[in-house]
């Protein structure tokens, strides 16, 4: 069997007996492992955040709908300018929006292929 080294014992020691050595490294390894458990949730609301700011910045294009960031002065898809009511940002849902206003109708004709070339 081998045996365990000096250093390995000394650190063993430091956890087993309640000196303020051991006290400081247990605080130590708890302060490590609380860090590494609670990082991701760190990096979570951090990125919650940012994803809030950055929806806020961005607007929404009335001819296409497109969404873009509302530094620019015009639509990056159509091309269109932002009016003062595109600065809203996206329309909400407490919004009254009619259904005519937002459908397109579209008919259909027959097509005759008897056409006198």
């Amino acid at each position: 069997m081998k045996q365990l080294s000096p250093f390995l014992w000394i650190v063993l020691l430091l956890f087993l007996l309640p000196t303020p050595a051991g006290r400081l490294l247990l605080d130590l390894v708890g302060g490590l492992m609380l860090t590494i458990l609670a990082l991701p949730f760190l990096l979570a609301g951090v990125g919650w955040i940012g994803w809030k700011m950055l929806q806020s910045k961005m607007v929404s294009c009335e001819a296409c709908g497109a969404a873009s960031l509302s530094s620019s002065e015009c639509c990056s898809v159509c091309g269109e300018p932002f009016s003062e009511r595109s600065s809203d940002h996206f329309p909400s849902a407490q919004q009254d929006i009619s259904a005519s206003n937002i459908t397109i109708d579209v008919t259909a004709h027959d097509v005759s292929s008897d056409s006198s070339d």
